[in-house]
C-alpha cells in the first residue's frame, strides 16, 4: 500500500509548479513558475578525470543511464548533455550555481544552453542534479594522461514551462 502510495505522490509532483523547500539552499532552485517535466535516478553511471601534474583535477566527463518511473530513458554524457533514448531530444546545459556535498560532487542547478529535436526534453529550461554520492577524483598520485572512471549516483529533476 505504502508504495502504491509514493507512486502517486511521484506522479503528482509533476504537475505541481515549484515551491521553494526550506531544506534547498535557494541558489539551487530553479526560477519561479517553472514546472517539472520530469526526475529521473542514476542507473549506474562514472565521472571520469583526466590527470593533470600529478593529481585527478579539474572537470570531468559524466556517463550515465538515468531511468525514471515510467519508463523514460535519458543518456548523459559530456557537454554535459542530455539525450532522450526514446525520442532523440537532446540539450546541452551548463551550471548556474553549485553546493558542495561532504565526499560527493556538488549538488547543481543547470541552465540549459542548447535544444535540438522535438519531444520529452524539448522544453527542459533548467536541471537539478540532487542527492548526489561518489563520483569524487581520487586523491593518489597519478601519471598525466591518465583516465580514471568513478561511479556516483544522483537524481536529475528535469524543468521547464
Amino acid at each position: 500500500m505504502a508504495l502504491v502510495a509514493a507512486a502517486v505522490v511521484t506522479a503528482g509532483v509533476s504537475a505541481v509548479t515549484y515551491q521553494a523547500s526550506a531544506a534547498e539552499g535557494p541558489s539551487l532552485q530553479p526560477p519561479a513558475g517553472l514546472t517539472i517535466i520530469g526526475q529521473f535516478v542514476v542507473g549506474n553511471g562514472t565521472q571520469t578525470y583526466t590527470c593533470s601534474g600529478g593529481k585527478f583535477t579539474g572537470s570531468s566527463t559524466p556517463e550515465a543511464d538515468l531511468f525514471d518511473g515510467a519508463n523514460r530513458r535519458i543518456h548523459h554524457f559530456g557537454g554535459p548533455s542530455w539525450q532522450s533514448t526514446s525520442d532523440g531530444s537532446l540539450i546541452t546545459a551548463a551550471p548556474v550555481a553549485n553546493s558542495p556535498v561532504p565526499g560527493a560532487i556538488p549538488e547543481l542547478l543547470l541552465e540549459v544552453k542548447t535544444h535540438t529535436g522535438t519531444g520529452f526534453l524539448s522544453t527542459v529550461t533548467h536541471i537539478q542534479r540532487m542527492n548526489t554520492f561518489g563520483g569524487v577524483a581520487p586523491s593518489a598520485p597519478c601519471t598525466d594522461g591518465q583516465k580514471t572512471s568513478v561511479p556516483y549516483n544522483a537524481n536529475y529533476i528535469f524543468w521547464g514551462n
